[in-house]
């Protein structure tokens, strides 16, 4: 179905389109760029509240370990939910339709948000830890890789810029991030989802769920209608029984199934090294050490978190750019520039941080590291990912690839959330340099095997892999009869 190019058809984006995708994502990618940040800026308020709860319970203070450990579990219950919501996504949208699935994931937020929101008057720090891990599934359920190419691929990515942003600027101490604040710094995030589960019911439902899951060739149509801004969509709906008709016919390629085929071998390491460089690249490091460097570089302690605020209307403008011109400068070369600025950052970094005390300038040089880093990761590592995904599968194969790039993602976050406070107490400042060498590693990797997919169609992208995995041609549903059909679907 997908040799079948959409762009045949006649598109164009609608404002009922365009505000669907919109309320879609701010209560989505939106919440996943929130709550990332939200828990940075009153880190130090939170873990005097954990203290001070355990003295109340047990009579004594938390060793610095321990402490230590229970921040690490507070922060990577949130991509380990997100893991979770990724397994729980395609189910849900089957039995729901996408838009039933967006509504029904509004209870993982409005509920976490009622909790951590009162987690401070409950004496209760358990009850963060179970929101993370609850507001993760959200993200993880809403973050599912959508069939976008080009620049609306990138869309999702900037709202989570924003959302970053936006906590950024809630997380500041005049605002939010202060002894009383902070329980409402983060029960903010069940606002979004507050708006969304009011306006979603207005718009239309998928046409594919209507028609596919639902039969109803009628509502179909007229969800069509409204979304393309046309009376004749016949086409449209030929081509979505086709394309049914396409999978039912190649089956069902499980996870399992994945990794066994020899057409995909390529295609599913490229997924796994790009969304596993992503995570493991340090850009959660470098957004920790950014106050640290710019006090040593003489920012004044009370105006840190404005620069710091700065830095992430950087991350938002960039990503912004990135929108403009993935389809002119194409994905191959953002993820090379990308990884190439993020690497260099590091590198240069690790040495800025080590003679900051001998040479007067190199605070600055941080400053400047800090900003670079941040600018090639918005370009390129930050959202190309996601997107390449959706350009180098077929629709059979498509769902499971999801599930793999989503698993990498999810748990690469989480292990970075997990370890990265006691590789930092660790090693310091030279933790940049694993980055660095993941940083390194990752481009090397895409300019020996990524190949180019802008302005190529499904076919052009899959000759290229057809050469890669040397086999005559991609044909995934001929390589299925190759299994036992009770193993189909596993």
């Amino acid at each position: 179905p997908d040799l079948k190019l959409r762009s045949l058809l006649p598109q164009r984006l609608t404002l009922v389109l365009a505000l669907a995708t919109l309320i879609a994502a701010f209560g989505s990618s939106f919440q996943y760029g929130y709550n990332v940040a939200a828990i940075n800026s009153p880190s130090g308020f939170m873990k005097d509240f954990y203290n001070e709860t355990y003295y109340d319970r047990i009579g004594e203070y938390m060793s610095e370990f321990s402490l230590t450990l229970l921040w690490s579990v507070s922060v990577s219950m949130f991509p380990f939910g997100g893991f979770i919501g990724s397994l729980m996504v395609g189910p849900l949208v089957n039995h729901l339709g996408r838009k039933g699935t967006l509504l029904f994931n509004n209870i993982f937020s409005i509920v976490p948000a009622i909790l951590m929101g009162c987690s401070k008057v409950a004496q209760s720090f358990e009850m963060i830890i179970v929101s993370r891990l609850l507001v993760g599934i959200c993200a993880g359920n809403s973050l599912a890789p959508k069939n976008l190419r080009g620049a609306l691929g990138v869309v999702p990515q900037l709202f989570i810029t924003v959302g970053i942003l936006v906590a950024q600027i809630f997380g500041l101490r005049t605002l939010l991030a202060n002894k009383e604040g902070w329980p409402i710094l983060l029960g903010l995030t069940g606002i979004p989802a507050a708006l969304q589960l009011l306006c979603l019911p207005f718009f239309p439902e998928s046409p594919r769920y209507l028609l596919i899951q639902k039969k109803d060739e009628a509502a179909a149509k007229n969800a069509l209608r409204r979304l393309r801004g046309w009376d004749d969509v016949d086409a449209e709906i030929e081509e979505i029984r086709e394309e049914d008709q396409a999978e039912k016919a190649a089956g069902f390629i499980s996870v399992l199934k994945l990794f066994r085929m020899r057409s995909l071998r390529w295609q599913v390491i490229s997924t796994i090294i790009l969304m596993g460089g992503q995570q493991l690249s340090g850009v959660n490091a470098i957004y920790y050490y950014a106050d640290q460097i710019y006090l040593s570089a003489g920012v004044r302690d009370q105006d840190v978190q404005f620069v710091t605020a700065g830095t992430g209307a950087v991350n938002v403008l960039m990503t912004g750019i990135a929108i403009f011109v993935v389809e002119l400068l194409g994905r191959r070369f953002l993820l090379l520039l990308g990884f190439s600025i993020c690497f260099t950052a590091c590198c240069v970094l690790t040495a800025a941080l080590a003679l900051q005390e001998t040479i007067s300038w190199m605070p600055y040089l941080s400053i400047v590291c800090v900003i670079s880093y941040v600018i090639g990761h918005a370009l390129g590592p930050s959202p190309i990912p996601a997107l390449f995904i959706t350009e180098i599968f077929l629709q059979s194969s498509r769902p499971a690839a999801y599930m793999v790039g989503g698993s990498v993602h999810w748990l690469s976050n989480f292990t970075v959330g997990l370890i990265f406070p006691f590789i930092q107490v660790g090693l310091g400042a030279y933790c940049f340099i694993i980055f660095a060498v993941i940083c390194l590693l990752t481009t090397i990797y895409i300019f020996l095997v990524v190949p180019e997919t802008k302005s190529k169609t499904f076919i052009e992208i899959n000759q290229i892999f057809t050469k890669m995995n040397k086999v005559s041609e991609v044909h995934p549903e001929k390589e299925l009869k190759d299994f036992p059909p009770s193993a189909v679907g596993l």
